[in-house]
């Protein structure tokens, strides 16, 4: 509802929707009372059925130039005519009754119906613009609502008023008439005020070009052949049209006939008590119409409409039967809830069917058909009067006819029925988001297409479809004996063997041809590692066999991965299933041409998941908040250990990190809060201690020149740096000299800090995480901050010049680790290795705060390089989830000391943050016998955008998962998407070309520091969605999996050829046939233009090599120029090769 009025134009609109139904009934309530007190029995009957007669015609005879009109102008404009002609209408109502004219006055009603014969199909025709289709069931049962409360407002006004103003004296309809004469002026009022409300409402349709209305045409019935077309050829309108004519007809049957039954058979004379009785039909049909807006706010739930033809059916049933006003008014409530149930989806089917250009023909056919249902009603109440039946036989008739309809609309909507029982049942515990109904077309053929998660995907997208979805499936499975009837009351569709199976095809085919909504699960299983699978790609004959037009519309279901229905962990579903309910997000793309390819489908799904993904995270608190979360599940769980000893529980965690924020509030006079830390449970707790304190992270690279970390201080203008004076001695043993950076700064010792914490406060805070709520810990500890605040500033590595400030907002660091751990399927034996330093990307994001949030034992290692150590800690701590560099795992694989045992508690090994050798990988795993899974990312992702993962195996069907490719560097993680784009125009590549690799998701930054020029160079919204542009060269398979070629700005240009430096290194390792470190940097040279040089480290025959270069078959340009033996090659603490360093040692050589 509060998003419904948010719209521009929303409240005028629904002013002039009460307003206009308050002036109709008002005046038909002053004429029926009068009747109702001026004639008794037949005669009274029959008057009051002419009147409501008299409301119904004008829909009857004017059904073509009241759809014209709606179609032909804009529809606010209509409205506005509408409400000038209600305006002069009223001042001659008030004319009317002042001179006691009951006749004219009776012919009114009348023209305010001629009015409503116009107003009426612009009315409900502007509700799809103005509030779009996805909200178009929510927004029906609000106007019908409103509607409702108008006339319900109106008969209680007006009927109390009349009572008031009634003089028992009256003899006749004159002068009853001439009593309620200063009723007339609030029908006068209140139409002004509706004309005010329509000038406010906004012009939203454009380019009308409906054709001139020809008067030839009209008389010789063309135009209502036309008008007609629609609902006799069109059966959802057709159906959906007579469902509505059989409940309104209904209802006119009982406002004509009740009064009198309840005159003869309780003796009833107050109009108050006969329209009060009557109205309690509208609180019920408001009511109902509330709550099918509610549970249809995202889709049109069409389950409610044979629940609501059955509940009118019974309550008219019951009606007869009932002995006393109460229990009548009761039925009446009963008859409106069930009512609104089944009106408000059959509107909104009927404008989500209806084209835009011919919603107004097709409203004023509804309204034409359902007013001669009325009206034909009204004649059979007549005609029961006249052949003497008593009211009770034609409310029992009536009954017998609902039943029957409520049968009907069972058997004609049994998956609908199936549908509303399986969306009652799962919104006890999901709440489903529908993203971009819209793009699902009203009619015609349509393939859904997308990821297959959880066993209830089939269920969730028919909760999220507004129309019927028939599901392809194996016809094994559709022929047990005890799911047989289910199916079959779902339309699923059985095929044999496999979907490219010709019979399966041809069924597919036939049913897009028949104009079906079918749905597939390309990946033909659900996934096994919250991936998607291969696309098959037999749909694509499917398609080609249909011989009517298919609309391929792809889609993505995210919040089912960690349900119990999925093949997640049950760790990973312990930590997703977290309060009453959990969020499922199903969007649809536009559609695609029915020649679309599988992996042209399968990286639309990619994009949906971006999109999906990031509503879902704009949901999250930050990061504290939700870490206050996990301890309390965790509690005396193991949390966090490291190499110095120290083991902490999950809440002594947080104590501690509690008692350091205190101290960094009173301590830290500026917003960013500089670290200088090592990878330790001291180094954990000060960052978790700066987000409890509201700061932003800045861990500082203590390997980086002087220059750029006395530069990273002061951009991030950072007065404070919270550092260890042992860390910092062990840093001065090995040379690094900090002393400009820490002379520039306050410098404040964690030892020092932990000594002002005294053992009473630790116990009291203590107590205080062990007894008292998360909710509670949160107000006092935590303060909240917006989810796009910055959480953590990162300084890239400046592997290729000077460091950037990477801001990265609490939801970028919450989605990319939630989306790291969905793929990792976390296991309850997992312990990850902590050993990465926390001014790296990786290393916060994956290997920090993974572990805290995700509620995964954390082992702490400060030194990488000492393999001996990474080893023994390992073993020690049975740690499965290592994420190193290359350089790291190139020397864990060549030390003598690391054992290949100490490795084997190891269930997955990431390699990132630097391409991974060849040579590396095989030689870990022929040393530990563990695979390496190479991942892809950068600071600005957060960092992680893809990774491979271990294939999976289906034991039922034999198939195979494929969760990584040799070569690549994965497929993007959930909620992540890659786009291969030429670099100079930014136009898509077609699959297998390589161009620059851009990178979408919730995990891109929000912006460099201090620099919103070069933001703009690398943030590209494209569609809408924003891109990191990485400055990598790459590709894209049919699959969907990434091979980086290199960085754009590691290409040399050698003979007018583009050469990528990092072929040149592979090239040279593969013709040493021994691994060493080497690196390859262009240098400019004023004859070529560039040339190559080599830095390499160790020994190296160059003749030799250059040699087998040559037999390998290389281009020659791909030969360095010149060859140089250094000490080192430069890295960074990251232990990624420092290229910007490298370039500066090959100059030097030269």
């Amino acid at each position: 509802m509060n998003k419904l009025a948010k719209i521009k134009g929303a409240w005028p609109y629904l002013f002039a929707v009460f307003l206009n139904s308050f002036v109709d009934l008002g005046h038909k309530i002053i004429i029926q009372n009068t009747i109702f007190k001026s004639y008794d029995g037949e005669l009274q009957v029959i008057l009051t059925a002419l009147v409501n007669g008299l409301i119904l015609l004008p829909f009857i005879l004017l059904l073509t130039p009241a759809g014209f009109i709606s179609d032909r102008y804009p529809k606010n404009k209509v409205i506005r005519a509408s409400a000038w002609v209600a305006v002069l209408i009223t001042c001659a109502i008030v004319f009317c009754y002042y001179l006691g004219w009951f006749w004219p006055a009776f012919a009114m009603t009348f023209l305010l119906a001629v009015q409503s014969t116009f107003y009426s199909p612009a009315k409900y025709g502007y509700i799809k613009p103005l509030f779009g289709k996805e909200k178009l069931a929510q927004a029906n049962g609000l106007v019908q609502s409103i509607s409702i409360i108008a006339i319900l407002a109106g008969t209680l006004v007006y009927s109390l008023l009349f009572e008031i103003l009634y003089e028992s004296t009256a003899s006749s309809p004159s002068e009853i008439l001439i009593g309620m004469a200063p009723l007339a002026w609030l029908l006068v009022i209140n139409s002004l005020i509706e004309l005010v409300m329509a000038y406010r409402l906004p012009t939203l349709e454009k380019n009308i070009s409906t054709p001139k209305f020809e008067w030839p045409v009209y008389r010789r019935g063309g135009y209502m052949k036309e008008s007609l077309s629609p609902f006799l050829q069109r059966k959802v309108i057709r159906l959906s049209i007579i469902g509505l004519t059989m409940f309104w007809s209904i209802g006119q049957l009982l406002l004509a006939s009740f009064p009198a039954y309840a005159k003869a058979n309780f003796d009833i004379t107050n109009t108050l008590v006969i329209q009060a009785t009557l109205a309690t039909t509208g609180i019920g049909i408001a009511l109902g119409s509330w709550f099918a807006g509610r549970i249809s706010k995202h889709h049109i739930e069409l389950g409610l409409i044979p629940v609501g033809a059955l509940g009118v059916a019974i309550s008219l049933w019951l009606l007869p039967t009932m002995e006393s006003s109460t229990t009548q008014a009761l039925c009446f409530l009963v008859i409106g809830l069930m009512g609104g149930l089944f009106i408000v989806p059959l509107n909104a089917l009927i404008q989500f069917s209806a084209k835009n250009d011919e919603m107004g023909k097709i409203l004023a056919v509804n309204n034409w058909v359902q007013n001669l249902g009325m009206a034909s009603f009204l004649c059979l109440t007549v005609a029961f009067s006249i052949f003497g039946y008593d009211s009770q036989f034609l409310l029992f008739f009536t009954a017998i006819v609902a039943i029957f309809g409520g049968v009907y609309t069972v058997y004609k909507l049994p998956q609908c029925l199936v549908r509303l029982v399986l969306s009652w049942t799962i919104s006890r515990h999901y709440k489903v988001d529908v993203q971009d109904m819209k793009n699902i077309p009203e009619q015609g053929g349509v393939l859904l297409l997308g990821n297959h998660i959880s066993w209830v995907d089939w269920a969730i997208l028919q909760i999220a479809c507004p129309r019927p979805v028939r599901f392809v499936m194996d016809r094994t499975i559709y022929n047990l004996w005890y799911l047989k009837w289910f199916l079959k009351a779902l339309n699923c569709i059985p095929i044999d063997t496999s979907a490219s199976s010709k019979s399966s095809l041809t069924a597919i085919a036939t049913m897009l041809d028949k104009g079906e909504v079918v749905a597939l699960f390309p990946e033909g299983s659900i996934s096994r590692n919250g991936h998607l699978g291969e696309f098959k790609r037999g749909f694509e004959l499917a398609c080609k066999k249909a011989e009517n037009p298919v609309a391929i519309i792809p889609f993505y279901i995210r919040g089912l991965w960690g349900s119990k229905f999925s093949r997640s962990s049950n760790t990973l579903k312990a930590q997703r299933t977290q309060g009453m309910f959990r969020d499922v997000i199903v969007a649809f793309a536009p559609a695609m041409d029915q020649t679309t390819q599988a992996q042209q489908v399968k990286q639309a799904v990619f994009e949906l998941s971006v999109k999906s993904w990031t509503t879902h995270t704009q949901k999250y608190p930050d990061i504290s908040r939700t870490w206050i979360d996990t301890v309390k599940r965790q509690s005396n769980k193991q949390a966090l250990t490291d190499n110095m000893g120290i083991k902490l529980s999950a809440k002594q965690v947080l104590v501690g990190a509690i008692s350091l924020s205190k101290l960094i509030k009173k301590s830290t006079t500026t917003q960013n809060v500089g670290l200088l830390l090592p990878t330790s449970s001291a180094g954990v707790l000060a960052n978790m201690a700066t987000l409890l304190a509201g700061k932003t992270i800045v861990n500082l690279n203590y390997t980086a020149s002087q220059q750029s970390l006395v530069e990273a201080q002061q951009q991030a203008n950072i007065k404070q740096i919270y550092t260890s004076k042992r860390f910092l001695k062990k840093l001065e043993q090995r040379g690094v000299d900090l002393s400009p950076l820490l002379n520039a700064v306050d410098v404040i010792y964690i030892e020092d800090m932990l000594k002002k914490i005294s053992k009473a406060q630790k116990i009291a805070r203590l107590i205080a995480v062990t007894i008292l709520p998360a909710s509670i810990l949160k107000l006092i500890y935590a303060p909240s901050m917006k989810q796009d605040q910055v959480a953590a500033i990162l300084f890239s590595s400046g592997s290729e010049g000077a460091p950037k400030g990477v801001m990265l907002t609490h939801t970028n660091i919450l989605a990319n680790l939630k989306q790291v751990a969905d793929v990792l399927n976390t296991q309850a034996s997992d312990v990850v290795l902590g050993s990465l330093p926390l001014f790296h990307a990786f290393g916060l994001t994956v290997t920090q705060f993974l572990p805290l949030i995700e509620g995964v034992p954390l082992v702490c290692y400060a030194d990488p390089t000492d393999a001996a150590g990474i080893g023994k800690i390992v073993a020690q701590n049975k740690a499965t989830i290592m994420c190193a560099t290359s350089t790291f795992l190139r020397l864990y694989s060549k030390n003598r000391k690391l054992e290949p045992l100490m490795f084997d508690s190891l269930r997955i090994v990431v390699a990132g943050a630097e391409k991974l050798n060849a040579q590396v990988k095989v030689e870990f795993e022929n040393k530990f016998k563990k695979d390496i899974l190479e991942g892809y990312g950068t600071t600005e992702t957060t960092p992680v955008a893809s990774v491979n993962m271990p294939d999976h195996l289906d034991p039922k069907s034999w198939q195979v998962q494929v969760g990584g490719k040799q070569g690549t560097v994965g497929m993007p993680l959930p909620g992540t998407s890659f786009k291969i784009v030429d670099p100079n125009t930014f136009e898509p590549l077609a699959t297998g070309e390589a161009g620059m690799v851009l990178i979408g998701g919730a995990q891109v930054m929000l912006g460099y520091l201090n620099d919103p020029e070069k933001t703009q160079q690398v943030i590209k919204n494209i569609d809408g969605q924003r891109w990191y542009v990485s400055g990598d060269k790459g590709q894209l398979d049919i699959d969907g999996f990434l091979t980086i070629v290199d960085r754009y700005s590691r290409f040399a240009k050698l003979g007018g050829e583009m050469v990528s430096l990092s072929a040149i290194e592979q090239s040279i390792i593969e013709a040493n046939k021994t691994d060493i470190e080497l690196v390859a940097v262009n240098l400019p040279d004023d004859k070529k233009g560039e040339i190559v040089s080599l830095l390499y480290q160790g020994e190296l025959d160059v003749a030799a090599v250059k040699k087998q270069m040559l037999e390998n078959g290389i281009n020659p340009l791909m030969l360095p120029k010149t060859w140089h033996q250094v000490e080192q090659v430069p890295k960074l603490g990251s232990g990624k090769t420092d290229f910007s360093q490298a370039k500066v040692l090959a100059i030097s050589l030269i």
